[in-house]
Protein backbone atom coordinates (compact mmCIF):
# COMPACT_ATOMS: atom_id res chain seq x y z
CA UNK A 1 0.00 0.00 0.00
CA UNK A 2 2.77 2.41 0.91
CA UNK A 3 4.71 1.71 -2.29
CA UNK A 4 1.60 2.03 -4.38
CA UNK A 5 0.88 5.35 -2.70
CA UNK A 6 4.41 6.53 -3.38
CA UNK A 7 4.19 5.47 -7.02
CA UNK A 8 0.83 7.18 -7.33
CA UNK A 9 2.23 10.36 -5.84
CA UNK A 10 5.27 10.30 -8.13
CA UNK A 11 3.06 9.66 -11.16
CA UNK A 12 0.80 12.57 -10.18
CA UNK A 13 3.77 14.90 -9.82
CA UNK A 14 5.10 13.82 -13.23
CA UNK A 15 1.70 14.54 -14.76
CA UNK A 16 1.75 18.03 -13.24
CA UNK A 17 5.22 18.95 -14.50
CA UNK A 18 4.11 19.79 -18.09
CA UNK A 19 1.55 22.23 -16.68
CA UNK A 20 3.60 23.76 -13.87
CA UNK A 21 6.62 24.29 -16.09
CA UNK A 22 4.56 25.44 -19.06
CA UNK A 23 5.53 28.80 -20.50
CA UNK A 24 2.73 31.18 -21.53
CA UNK A 25 0.95 29.89 -24.61
CA UNK A 26 0.71 31.89 -27.80
CA UNK A 27 -2.11 31.95 -30.33
CA UNK A 28 -1.91 28.90 -32.58
CA UNK A 29 -0.11 26.72 -30.06
CA UNK A 30 -1.62 23.36 -29.00
CA UNK A 31 -2.64 22.39 -25.49
CA UNK A 32 -1.05 19.23 -24.10
CA UNK A 33 -2.99 16.29 -22.70
CA UNK A 34 -2.17 17.43 -19.17
CA UNK A 35 -4.29 20.53 -19.78
CA UNK A 36 -7.36 18.48 -20.64
CA UNK A 37 -6.96 15.96 -17.82
CA UNK A 38 -6.01 18.36 -15.01
CA UNK A 39 -8.72 18.50 -12.27
CA UNK A 40 -9.69 22.15 -11.78
CA UNK A 41 -11.04 23.35 -8.43
CA UNK A 42 -14.48 24.90 -9.08
CA UNK A 43 -17.51 26.45 -7.38
CA UNK A 44 -21.19 26.39 -8.44
CA UNK A 45 -20.77 22.83 -9.69
CA UNK A 46 -22.04 19.40 -8.65
CA UNK A 47 -18.51 18.40 -7.62
CA UNK A 48 -15.45 20.11 -6.19
CA UNK A 49 -13.46 19.67 -9.42
CA UNK A 50 -13.92 19.26 -13.15
CA UNK A 51 -11.69 18.71 -16.15
CA UNK A 52 -12.08 19.90 -19.72
CA UNK A 53 -11.47 16.54 -21.41
CA UNK A 54 -15.22 16.05 -22.04
CA UNK A 55 -15.36 19.45 -23.78
CA UNK A 56 -12.32 18.99 -26.00
CA UNK A 57 -14.41 18.95 -29.20
CA UNK A 58 -16.22 22.20 -28.31
CA UNK A 59 -15.30 25.83 -28.66
CA UNK A 60 -14.07 26.70 -25.16
CA UNK A 61 -14.03 30.23 -23.77
CA UNK A 62 -11.98 30.79 -20.63
CA UNK A 63 -13.48 33.88 -19.01
CA UNK A 64 -10.93 35.32 -16.55
CA UNK A 65 -12.66 37.39 -13.86
CA UNK A 66 -12.69 38.52 -10.22
CA UNK A 67 -15.48 39.46 -7.82
CA UNK A 68 -14.50 43.15 -7.68
CA UNK A 69 -14.75 43.54 -11.48
CA UNK A 70 -18.13 45.06 -12.41
CA UNK A 71 -17.45 44.55 -16.12
CA UNK A 72 -16.91 40.84 -15.48
CA UNK A 73 -20.25 40.53 -13.69
CA UNK A 74 -22.09 42.36 -16.48
CA UNK A 75 -20.57 39.86 -18.89
CA UNK A 76 -21.90 36.74 -17.13
CA UNK A 77 -25.54 36.81 -18.36
CA UNK A 78 -24.37 37.15 -21.97
CA UNK A 79 -22.04 34.17 -21.57
CA UNK A 80 -24.81 32.03 -20.06
CA UNK A 81 -27.16 32.94 -22.91
CA UNK A 82 -24.57 32.06 -25.56
CA UNK A 83 -23.78 28.73 -23.91
CA UNK A 84 -27.48 27.81 -24.02
CA UNK A 85 -27.85 29.06 -27.59
CA UNK A 86 -24.89 26.98 -28.79
CA UNK A 87 -25.58 24.02 -26.50
CA UNK A 88 -23.24 21.12 -27.12
CA UNK A 89 -20.90 23.30 -29.20
CA UNK A 90 -19.76 25.96 -26.73
CA UNK A 91 -18.27 25.65 -23.24
CA UNK A 92 -17.76 28.79 -21.13
CA UNK A 93 -15.65 28.44 -18.00
CA UNK A 94 -15.11 31.37 -15.66
CA UNK A 95 -11.62 31.46 -14.11
CA UNK A 96 -10.63 33.33 -10.94
CA UNK A 97 -7.49 33.30 -8.83
CA UNK A 98 -9.54 34.18 -5.74
CA UNK A 99 -9.88 31.42 -3.15
CA UNK A 100 -12.91 29.16 -2.61
CA UNK A 101 -14.07 30.96 0.54
CA UNK A 102 -14.11 34.31 -1.26
CA UNK A 103 -16.03 33.00 -4.28
CA UNK A 104 -18.54 30.99 -2.25
CA UNK A 105 -19.19 34.02 -0.06
CA UNK A 106 -19.73 36.15 -3.16
CA UNK A 107 -22.11 33.74 -4.89
CA UNK A 108 -24.15 33.30 -1.71
CA UNK A 109 -24.42 37.07 -1.19
CA UNK A 110 -26.94 39.54 -2.57
CA UNK A 111 -24.89 40.55 -5.62
CA UNK A 112 -23.77 37.03 -6.47
CA UNK A 113 -27.11 35.20 -6.18
CA UNK A 114 -28.06 36.11 -9.75
CA UNK A 115 -24.93 34.37 -11.06
CA UNK A 116 -25.44 30.99 -9.34
CA UNK A 117 -25.37 29.31 -12.76
CA UNK A 118 -21.80 30.46 -13.40
CA UNK A 119 -19.32 27.63 -12.92
CA UNK A 120 -15.97 29.14 -11.95
CA UNK A 121 -12.47 27.85 -11.38
CA UNK A 122 -11.24 29.02 -7.99
CA UNK A 123 -7.76 29.65 -6.61
CA UNK A 124 -6.30 29.29 -10.09
CA UNK A 125 -2.60 29.59 -10.75
CA UNK A 126 -1.95 27.31 -13.71
CA UNK A 127 -4.35 28.90 -16.22
CA UNK A 128 -3.08 32.33 -15.20
CA UNK A 129 0.46 31.11 -15.96
CA UNK A 130 -0.57 29.75 -19.34
CA UNK A 131 -2.57 32.85 -20.27
CA UNK A 132 -1.02 35.86 -18.44
CA UNK A 133 -2.94 39.12 -18.51
CA UNK A 134 -3.03 42.43 -16.64
CA UNK A 135 -6.77 43.08 -16.50
CA UNK A 136 -10.14 41.35 -16.45
CA UNK A 137 -12.41 40.36 -18.09
CA UNK A 138 -10.05 38.56 -20.45
CA UNK A 139 -11.22 35.84 -22.84
CA UNK A 140 -9.15 32.94 -24.19
CA UNK A 141 -10.64 31.13 -27.22
CA UNK A 142 -9.75 27.42 -27.55
CA UNK A 143 -10.79 25.21 -30.47
CA UNK A 144 -9.51 22.00 -32.03
CA UNK A 145 -7.05 21.53 -29.18
CA UNK A 146 -5.25 24.84 -29.56
CA UNK A 147 -5.44 28.52 -28.62
CA UNK A 148 -7.09 30.33 -31.52
CA UNK A 149 -7.45 33.84 -30.05
CA UNK A 150 -7.43 36.10 -26.99
CA UNK A 151 -9.86 39.03 -26.77
CA UNK A 152 -11.76 41.35 -24.50
CA UNK A 153 -15.26 40.35 -23.39
CA UNK A 154 -17.01 42.93 -25.55
CA UNK A 155 -16.20 40.97 -28.71
CA UNK A 156 -17.91 37.80 -27.50
CA UNK A 157 -21.32 37.68 -29.16
CA UNK A 158 -23.57 35.50 -31.31
CA UNK A 159 -21.87 36.56 -34.54
CA UNK A 160 -18.26 36.01 -33.45
CA UNK A 161 -19.02 32.67 -31.79
CA UNK A 162 -20.95 31.58 -34.89
CA UNK A 163 -18.07 32.55 -37.19
CA UNK A 164 -15.60 30.47 -35.20
CA UNK A 165 -17.90 27.44 -34.98
CA UNK A 166 -18.53 27.52 -38.74
CA UNK A 167 -14.85 27.94 -39.52
CA UNK A 168 -15.51 31.26 -41.26
CA UNK A 169 -13.12 34.19 -41.40
CA UNK A 170 -13.24 35.71 -37.94
CA UNK A 171 -14.00 39.38 -37.31
CA UNK A 172 -12.35 39.16 -33.88
CA UNK A 173 -9.57 41.60 -33.06
CA UNK A 174 -6.83 39.85 -31.11
CA UNK A 175 -6.10 41.43 -27.73
CA UNK A 176 -2.73 40.82 -26.10
CA UNK A 177 -2.91 42.98 -23.01
CA UNK A 178 -0.20 45.50 -22.22
CA UNK A 179 0.71 47.00 -18.87
CA UNK A 180 1.28 50.62 -17.92
CA UNK A 181 4.83 50.20 -16.65
CA UNK A 182 6.32 50.46 -20.16
CA UNK A 183 5.70 53.13 -22.81
CA UNK A 184 2.76 52.30 -25.07
CA UNK A 185 3.66 50.46 -28.27
CA UNK A 186 7.40 50.66 -27.60
CA UNK A 187 9.00 47.54 -29.09
CA UNK A 188 9.80 44.78 -26.61
CA UNK A 189 13.20 44.60 -28.30
CA UNK A 190 14.11 48.06 -26.98
CA UNK A 191 14.91 46.60 -23.56
CA UNK A 192 17.56 44.40 -25.20
CA UNK A 193 19.54 47.48 -26.25
CA UNK A 194 21.77 47.95 -23.20
CA UNK A 195 23.74 50.85 -24.66
CA UNK A 196 20.85 53.28 -25.14
CA UNK A 197 18.45 55.02 -22.77
CA UNK A 198 15.02 56.42 -23.52
CA UNK A 199 15.23 60.20 -23.05
CA UNK A 200 11.99 61.36 -24.65
CA UNK A 201 8.90 59.55 -25.86
CA UNK A 202 5.56 60.69 -27.21
CA UNK A 203 2.62 58.60 -28.39
CA UNK A 204 -0.73 59.96 -29.54
CA UNK A 205 -3.50 57.95 -31.19
CA UNK A 206 -7.22 58.22 -31.82
CA UNK A 207 -9.46 55.20 -31.43
CA UNK A 208 -9.80 52.66 -28.66
CA UNK A 209 -6.86 50.41 -27.77
CA UNK A 210 -8.40 47.10 -26.72
CA UNK A 211 -5.18 45.77 -25.20
CA UNK A 212 -5.33 48.19 -22.27
CA UNK A 213 -8.14 49.47 -20.10
CA UNK A 214 -9.49 52.98 -19.63
CA UNK A 215 -7.19 54.73 -17.18
CA UNK A 216 -4.02 56.68 -16.58
CA UNK A 217 -0.57 56.04 -15.18
CA UNK A 218 2.69 57.70 -14.23
CA UNK A 219 6.35 57.08 -14.98
CA UNK A 220 8.35 57.82 -11.83
CA UNK A 221 11.95 57.95 -10.66
CA UNK A 222 11.41 57.77 -6.92
CA UNK A 223 8.92 60.56 -6.24
CA UNK A 224 9.75 62.43 -9.42
CA UNK A 225 7.14 62.12 -12.19
CA UNK A 226 8.81 62.24 -15.59
CA UNK A 227 6.01 60.76 -17.71
CA UNK A 228 2.24 60.48 -17.92
CA UNK A 229 -0.06 58.12 -19.76
CA UNK A 230 -3.79 58.30 -20.60
CA UNK A 231 -5.59 55.45 -22.37
CA UNK A 232 -9.07 55.31 -23.88
CA UNK A 233 -10.00 58.78 -22.61
CA UNK A 234 -12.04 61.49 -24.23
CA UNK A 235 -9.88 64.42 -25.24
CA UNK A 236 -11.57 66.48 -22.52
CA UNK A 237 -10.56 63.96 -19.85
CA UNK A 238 -6.94 64.22 -21.00
CA UNK A 239 -7.15 68.01 -20.92
CA UNK A 240 -8.52 67.83 -17.37
CA UNK A 241 -5.73 65.56 -16.18
CA UNK A 242 -3.10 67.91 -17.58
CA UNK A 243 -4.84 71.10 -16.44
CA UNK A 244 -5.18 69.82 -12.87
CA UNK A 245 -1.39 69.58 -12.64
CA UNK A 246 -0.77 72.93 -14.34
CA UNK A 247 -3.20 74.73 -12.02
CA UNK A 248 -1.51 73.09 -9.03
CA UNK A 249 1.78 74.54 -10.24
CA UNK A 250 0.08 77.96 -10.11
CA UNK A 251 -1.20 77.09 -6.60
CA UNK A 252 -4.78 77.34 -7.86
CA UNK A 253 -7.67 74.89 -7.64
CA UNK A 254 -8.87 73.32 -10.88
CA UNK A 255 -12.45 72.19 -11.48
CA UNK A 256 -14.97 71.72 -14.28
CA UNK A 257 -15.90 75.37 -13.83
CA UNK A 258 -12.43 76.40 -15.00
CA UNK A 259 -13.09 75.05 -18.50
CA UNK A 260 -14.26 77.02 -21.52
CA UNK A 261 -15.10 74.52 -24.27
CA UNK A 262 -15.42 76.81 -27.29
CA UNK A 263 -15.13 74.26 -30.10
CA UNK A 264 -17.86 74.15 -32.75
CA UNK A 265 -18.68 70.52 -31.95
CA UNK A 266 -18.23 70.18 -28.15
CA UNK A 267 -19.32 66.52 -28.18
CA UNK A 268 -16.24 65.64 -30.23
CA UNK A 269 -14.02 66.27 -27.23
CA UNK A 270 -16.40 65.76 -24.29
CA UNK A 271 -18.69 62.72 -24.14
CA UNK A 272 -19.58 59.66 -22.07
CA UNK A 273 -16.69 57.22 -22.46
CA UNK A 274 -18.57 54.42 -20.66
CA UNK A 275 -20.61 53.62 -23.76
CA UNK A 276 -19.24 50.64 -25.66
CA UNK A 277 -20.09 51.14 -29.31
CA UNK A 278 -18.11 51.78 -32.51
CA UNK A 279 -18.90 55.52 -32.57
CA UNK A 280 -17.67 56.05 -29.00
CA UNK A 281 -14.62 53.84 -29.58
CA UNK A 282 -13.63 55.91 -32.61
CA UNK A 283 -13.62 59.15 -30.57
CA UNK A 284 -11.34 57.91 -27.76
CA UNK A 285 -7.74 59.09 -27.46
CA UNK A 286 -4.51 57.66 -26.09
CA UNK A 287 -1.65 59.93 -25.06
CA UNK A 288 1.69 59.26 -23.45
CA UNK A 289 4.57 61.62 -22.90
CA UNK A 290 8.00 61.12 -21.30
CA UNK A 291 10.65 63.79 -20.72
CA UNK A 292 14.23 63.72 -19.42
CA UNK A 293 14.60 64.23 -15.67
CA UNK A 294 16.06 67.66 -16.44
CA UNK A 295 12.69 68.74 -17.91
CA UNK A 296 10.19 67.33 -15.40
CA UNK A 297 8.97 70.82 -14.51
CA UNK A 298 7.80 71.30 -18.10
CA UNK A 299 6.17 67.86 -18.50
CA UNK A 300 2.54 68.99 -18.39
CA UNK A 301 3.16 72.20 -20.31
CA UNK A 302 4.83 70.17 -23.04
CA UNK A 303 1.91 67.72 -23.05
CA UNK A 304 -0.63 70.50 -23.50
CA UNK A 305 1.43 72.00 -26.31
CA UNK A 306 1.73 68.59 -27.96
CA UNK A 307 -2.04 68.17 -28.00
CA UNK A 308 -2.40 71.57 -29.64
CA UNK A 309 0.03 70.49 -32.36
CA UNK A 310 -1.66 67.24 -33.32
CA UNK A 311 -5.26 67.04 -32.06
CA UNK A 312 -6.96 69.58 -34.31
CA UNK A 313 -7.73 71.75 -31.28
CA UNK A 314 -5.80 74.29 -29.27
CA UNK A 315 -5.87 74.39 -25.49
CA UNK A 316 -4.34 77.17 -23.44
CA UNK A 317 -4.47 78.36 -19.86
CA UNK A 318 -5.30 82.03 -20.14
CA UNK A 319 -7.03 84.77 -18.18
CA UNK A 320 -10.62 85.44 -19.15
CA UNK A 321 -13.33 87.65 -17.61
CA UNK A 322 -15.68 85.27 -15.79
CA UNK A 323 -18.75 85.80 -13.65
CA UNK A 324 -17.84 84.37 -10.23
CA UNK A 325 -18.98 84.07 -6.65
CA UNK A 326 -16.23 85.62 -4.55
CA UNK A 327 -15.76 84.54 -0.92
CA UNK A 328 -14.90 87.60 1.16
CA UNK A 329 -14.47 88.58 4.79
CA UNK A 330 -16.81 91.31 6.03
CA UNK A 331 -14.66 92.25 9.06
CA UNK A 332 -11.17 91.77 10.43
CA UNK A 333 -12.52 89.82 13.40
CA UNK A 334 -11.48 86.17 13.23
CA UNK A 335 -14.59 84.04 13.78
CA UNK A 336 -13.43 81.00 11.82
CA UNK A 337 -10.11 79.97 13.42
CA UNK A 338 -9.98 76.26 14.20
CA UNK A 339 -9.76 74.93 17.73
CA UNK A 340 -7.67 72.03 16.44
CA UNK A 341 -8.32 68.31 16.47
CA UNK A 342 -8.69 65.82 13.65
CA UNK A 343 -9.32 67.14 10.14
CA UNK A 344 -12.99 66.69 9.21
CA UNK A 345 -14.27 67.30 5.69
CA UNK A 346 -18.03 66.81 5.57
CA UNK A 347 -18.75 69.97 3.63
CA UNK A 348 -21.18 68.45 1.13
CA UNK A 349 -23.09 66.52 3.79
CA UNK A 350 -26.13 67.70 5.74
CA UNK A 351 -25.38 69.27 8.13
CA UNK A 352 -22.13 70.52 6.63
CA UNK A 353 -19.05 70.36 8.86
CA UNK A 354 -15.46 71.48 8.37
CA UNK A 355 -13.03 71.07 11.27
CA UNK A 356 -9.35 71.96 11.34
CA UNK A 357 -9.45 72.32 7.55
CA UNK A 358 -8.50 75.09 5.14
CA UNK A 359 -11.02 77.11 3.15
CA UNK A 360 -9.84 75.18 0.07
CA UNK A 361 -12.09 72.32 1.22
CA UNK A 362 -15.10 74.61 1.01
CA UNK A 363 -14.06 76.04 -2.36
CA UNK A 364 -13.43 72.57 -3.78
CA UNK A 365 -16.84 71.37 -2.62
CA UNK A 366 -18.68 74.31 -4.15
CA UNK A 367 -16.78 74.08 -7.44
CA UNK A 368 -17.29 70.33 -7.70
CA UNK A 369 -21.07 70.73 -7.56
CA UNK A 370 -22.77 72.81 -10.26
CA UNK A 371 -26.18 72.18 -8.70
CA UNK A 372 -25.31 74.45 -5.77
CA UNK A 373 -24.15 77.16 -8.16
CA UNK A 374 -23.04 77.09 -11.81
CA UNK A 375 -20.65 79.97 -11.07
CA UNK A 376 -16.97 79.54 -10.30
CA UNK A 377 -16.31 80.22 -6.62
CA UNK A 378 -13.00 81.90 -5.79
CA UNK A 379 -11.37 82.87 -2.51
CA UNK A 380 -10.63 86.51 -1.80
CA UNK A 381 -10.34 86.22 1.99
CA UNK A 382 -6.57 85.88 2.11
CA UNK A 383 -7.11 83.57 5.09
CA UNK A 384 -4.40 80.88 5.26
CA UNK A 385 -5.16 79.26 8.62
CA UNK A 386 -7.29 76.23 9.52
CA UNK A 387 -11.01 76.83 10.11
CA UNK A 388 -14.04 75.34 11.88
CA UNK A 389 -17.33 75.88 10.00
CA UNK A 390 -20.82 74.41 10.25
CA UNK A 391 -23.83 74.97 7.97
CA UNK A 392 -27.31 73.46 8.00
CA UNK A 393 -27.63 72.97 4.22
CA UNK A 394 -24.90 74.00 1.77
CA UNK A 395 -26.93 72.69 -1.17
CA UNK A 396 -29.26 75.66 -0.80
CA UNK A 397 -27.18 78.66 -1.84
CA UNK A 398 -29.46 81.20 -0.14
CA UNK A 399 -29.26 79.32 3.15
CA UNK A 400 -25.48 79.06 2.83
CA UNK A 401 -25.09 82.77 2.10
CA UNK A 402 -27.22 83.64 5.12
CA UNK A 403 -25.28 81.33 7.46
CA UNK A 404 -21.91 82.61 6.22
CA UNK A 405 -22.74 85.96 7.78
CA UNK A 406 -22.35 84.54 11.31
CA UNK A 407 -18.67 83.98 10.47
CA UNK A 408 -18.31 87.46 8.94
CA UNK A 409 -18.05 85.87 5.49
CA UNK A 410 -20.03 86.45 2.30
CA UNK A 411 -20.32 85.19 -1.26
CA UNK A 412 -20.56 88.12 -3.64
CA UNK A 413 -21.18 87.88 -7.39
CA UNK A 414 -18.53 89.70 -9.41
CA UNK A 415 -16.78 89.57 -12.78
CA UNK A 416 -13.14 88.61 -12.33
CA UNK A 417 -10.19 87.94 -14.61
CA UNK A 418 -9.24 84.35 -13.77
CA UNK A 419 -7.15 81.63 -15.33
CA UNK A 420 -9.24 79.24 -17.43
CA UNK A 421 -8.55 76.21 -19.58
CA UNK A 422 -9.68 77.46 -22.99
CA UNK A 423 -10.27 74.85 -25.71
CA UNK A 424 -10.84 76.03 -29.29
CA UNK A 425 -10.87 74.66 -32.81
CA UNK A 426 -7.45 74.88 -34.37
CA UNK A 427 -7.25 77.39 -37.18
CA UNK A 428 -4.94 76.37 -40.02
CA UNK A 429 -2.53 78.92 -41.57
CA UNK A 430 -4.66 78.93 -44.75
CA UNK A 431 -7.79 79.81 -42.74
CA UNK A 432 -6.00 82.73 -41.09
CA UNK A 433 -5.35 84.43 -44.44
Amino acid sequence: MFCRGRLSLVFSLIMLIPILSQRPLKIGEPLGESFWNKPLEVVNYSGKTLSLKEDKDKLILLDFWNTWCSGCLLNFPKMETLEKQFKGKLKVLAVSNQDRVTLEKFFSGKNGQRYKGVVSVTGDKILHQLFPHVGVPYIVWIKDGKVINTTDAEQVNENTVGEVLKGEASSLQTVIQIGREKPLMLSENFSLEKGTHLMHYAFFSKGRIRAIAYGSGFHREGRIVYGRQFTNFSLMEIYKGIAYELFQQRKELFSQKRILNEVKNPEAVDFDTKKEDPVTDSKLYNYEYIVPLSRVDSLYGDMLQGLSQFSGYTATIAKRPVQCLVLKRTSTKDKIASKGGAVTDQFLQTPSVLKNATLDYMLSGLNANSEITPLLVIDDTGYKGKVDLKFSNVRDLQVLQKELLQYDLELKEETREVYMLVIEDKVSPLQKR
